[in-house]
């Protein structure tokens, strides 16, 4: 399906994109128990510092995220393992909550923005014919990541220091990406892309949007508050695991069983989605992407089983599947691919900003005695309005047209 250096390029981006698994909130959350045991801090104020250094991290990202699109893919990439790789190791040695804030700055700002945005950002800029497929193939690194590590940590803590983990995944971070990005990183440039044989709009060429016309775009807010529901959700979801396990009395391992479910349809939902996207475009598979995540917050709401607790975690799956590819595919189809990394480091920077928010909502709700059932409810709102702003706009989805 793919030639050799269309291989490589794909390779890069799933690797990047497993590895930033490690700031992404499915696996901090994991050590939320350790951490505020070890600190003495209560849900609402874990909350609040994950909260306050995701939104700088998200800030910091909207400037250097930028920056990809000044440097050699293997120049920027080496900059962001080696923060990666520092992040790692000053995590590891939390010992106050400004320490906390810190060590969750840089995990966020390294992990889940600029590993996660050089991955994609590499694959939406060099495919063109085949983007979907290559993104989908590419997010199916985090996929893996999300399959095999909850179960891993949760094992690895009955045994180990949370901090000795923490070490280890530094030094495999500095002694194994170096290596594999400069083989597979080497060769990528701009005037080897894979280009499509055919134009858009009877062959008219796309018009290429600078990042401060996207800003005046009302479209970009519209679809962007549709983009941002998966992340703000699934993060506190994420985030609370612990919390939401006691509300509905599932026991420690019922959570990470699911997240099994939820690595699985995404995996299902990230193939069908980048054939889906190649064949009849993102702009009109869009407005599906939360579907899905509804009937979710639906099912927190209602249902209080364990098995529940599949239902729940597989149909965000679903979602976390669509906005992935979708997430990527929509802006590179509308605003064109010359000036892609600035506009992408704008919306992941926005994605990790919506992190934040939810992480920070869900802490004060929780701490505001508001059940999960009642978060669910004011979850499941926001994703309602959200599907219907889009659904008014659906027609408006265009590029425009030199």
């Amino acid at each position: 399906m793919f030639k050799s250096l269309n291989f490589k390029v794909i390779l890069f981006g799933f690797i990047f994109t497993f590895f930033s698994s490690f700031g992404q909130s499915f696996f901090l959350g994991l050590f939320n128990p350790s951490i505020r045991d070890e600190l003495s801090i209560t849900h609402g104020q874990f909350g609040s510092i994950y909260a306050s250094a995701t939104l700088l991290s998200s800030f910091i990202l909207v400037w250097v995220g930028k920056k990809i699109d000044d440097f050699n893919i293997l120049k920027f990439a080496s900059y962001v393992i080696a923060l990666l790789a520092i992040s790692c190791f000053i995590f590891s040695k939390i010992s106050s909550i400004g320490f906390l804030f810190i060590s969750i700055f840089l995990m966020r700002l390294s992990g889940q923005g600029l590993m996660s945005h050089t991955a994609t950002t590499t694959i939406a800029r060099f495919f063109e014919k085949s983007r979907g497929r290559a993104l989908s193939t590419t997010w199916l690194g985090l996929s893996l990541a999300e399959f095999i590590l909850p179960l891993l940590i949760i094992f690895l803590l009955t045994f180990l220091d949370w901090r000795n983990i923490w070490l280890s995944i530094s030094i495999f971070v500095i002694v194994i990406l170096p290596i594999v990005t400069f083989l597979l990183a080497k060769n990528i440039k701009l005037d080897s892309r894979e280009t499509s044989t055919v134009k858009e709009g009877k062959g008219k060429n796309v018009k290429q949007w600078k990042r401060s016309e996207v800003l005046k775009d009302y479209r970009f807010y519209i679809i962007c508050l549709s983009m941002l529901a998966m992340p703000s959700i699934a993060t506190g979801t994420f985030v609370y695991q612990s919390f939401i396990v006691s509300s509905k009395d599932w026991g420690p391992y019922v959570i990470a069983q699911s997240f099994m479910v939820y690595s699985v349809l995404s995996v299902i939902t990230l193939f069908l989605s980048g054939f889906l996207i190649d064949k009849f475009t993102s702009r009109k598979l869009l407005i599906y992407m939360n579907i899905p995540l509804l009937v979710a917050t639906f099912v927190l709401y209602y249902f209080n089983s364990p098995f529940s607790s599949f239902v729940f975690l597989g149909l965000i799956g679903v979602s976390n599947g669509l906005s992935n590819v979708l997430g990527s595919a929509t802006w590179a189809e509308i605003y064109g691919v010359k000036y892609i990394g600035s506009i992408k480091a704008l919306t992941t920077a926005f994605m990790v900003f919506s992190t934040a928010f939810g992480t920070a909502l869900f802490g004060i709700l929780i701490d505001n005695s508001f059940s999960i059932e009642q978060i669910a409810l004011v979850s499941g709102s926001y994703v309602l309005i959200a599907i219907s702003l889009l659904f008014i706009i659906k027609n408006k989805l265009n590029p425009q047209f030199l």
